[in-house]
């Protein structure tokens, strides 16, 4: 039997820290993981856990801190840079695999990998953080409602900051090009183009497709052949978009080359602190789903959720622990492992299938969203 039920790699990262104190605080012993042995050491004397200091390229070293646990959940990204080396080590040792991850390159390869996690029992499951979880499930939710649905269209607004994690991430992924699906395949398309008015639960927003994890997540749980990923965007960002989108393929190719990119990781590392104590308590994510047919038929459905990293921490752990209740095997989607009603589970989510009542002034407008 494993020494410990799960490890945490990248423990002494932002979100790895809040996934850490979550887990003790539901009274788990995860093992702390990463390649920095000081700050390992400091946050597992400051929580009384067992620690193993070890890269992913480390790769004997690896297997064997694996052996010792059923599960792992990574937390050290940027994900496409770190998912596969440790991928390769829980099909070896037969760990369960979880990230958190939002990086649409990072859910295609670990999906790739269904049929290998099924021989070898193993389960792959990325994404069990605020991105993909509430979309994955508001997916599936939608879905239900419209078997043969041919298009799902997703928004999101977040209201708080970054981690510099997630930053860098970010920014990467603007690197790589914008997507949406098309046909069951990913298609290339512009920056800056689509923009909408999308009526979430708490007020209307202007949002821009962008390439977001439910573009493989939501995919594999509905299979909606066309779907389109949205973010809610400032007014003023809004307003330049048309003036600035003929300079955007440029601006990204320079930005793309060895040195702009060096650069602009290194200062998202450094100054990027991410949310603190208070944001986090006060922060909201809004989500917003339409699944649809050739005929018209339609579902739209809400979601509010607690803010990103402080639902990620309790999704994280709970999804570990819904995994050890009921074992699964395959790479799974989130909603696919645990059900579309996982995220109601959560502190501070909430799901409306018609727009809830609202206060005095919330909302300018009650319109039906545009199609």
């Amino acid at each position: 039997m494993p020494n410990q039920p799960f490890m945490i790699y990248g423990a002494y990262g932002y979100t790895g820290q809040l996934i850490a104190r979550e887990a003790v605080a539901r009274g788990h012993r995860p093992l702390l993981a990463g390649r920095n042995e000081a700050k390992l050491s400091a946050l597992a004397r400051e929580l009384g856990l067992p620690f193993v200091a070890v890269g992913l390229e480390e790769r004997a070293e690896l297997l064997r801190a694996l052996s010792s646990v059923a599960a792992v959940c990574h937390a050290a990204g940027p994900f496409v840079h770190t998912s596969a080396p440790l991928v390769d080590a829980c099909l070896a040792t037969g760990a369960h695999y979880l990230d958190i991850t939002g990086e649409l390159p990072v859910f295609e390869a670990i999906f790739r990998r269904h049929a290998e996690a099924e021989r070898r029992n193993v389960a792959l499951i990325p994404g069990v953080g605020f991105d993909v979880v509430p979309s994955d499930c508001l997916a599936g939710f939608v879905a239900l409602a419209v078997p043969d649905a041919h298009e799902l269209e997703l928004a999101l607004a977040v209201r708080g900051g970054m981690s510099s994690g997630t930053a860098k991430a970010s920014f990467e992924g603007l690197l790589r090009g914008n997507f949406a699906r098309r046909d069951g395949e990913l298609r290339a398309i512009p920056f800056g183009r689509g923009l909408r008015e999308v009526q979430f639960s708490d007020t209307r927003r202007t949002v821009m497709p962008i390439p977001w994890g439910d573009l493989s997540t939501a995919f594999h749980t509905t299979r909606i052949p066309n779907i389109t990923t949205s973010m809610a965007i400032p007014r003023v960002l809004a307003l330049s978009l048309p003036l600035a989108a003929p300079f955007l393929p440029g601006a990204l190719r320079l930005l793309s080359r060895p040195w702009p990119r060096r650069r602009i990781l290194a200062l998202l590392d450094g100054h990027v602190r991410g949310p603190d104590g208070r944001q986090r308590s006060e922060g909201r994510g809004y989500l917003w789903a339409r699944a649809s047919n050739r005929d018209g038929l339609a579902q739209e459905a809400w979601l509010e959720t607690a803010e990103g990293y402080a639902f990620t921490a309790e999704s994280a752990v709970q999804a570990l622990e819904a995994l050890e209740r009921s074992p699964c095997v395959g790479a799974l989607t989130p909603a696919t492992a645990f059900g579309t009603d996982f995220v109601l589970r959560l502190r501070g989510s909430v799901r409306y299938e018609h727009l809830p009542p609202v206060p005095h002034g919330r909302l300018s407008s009650r319109a039906a969203v545009p199609s």
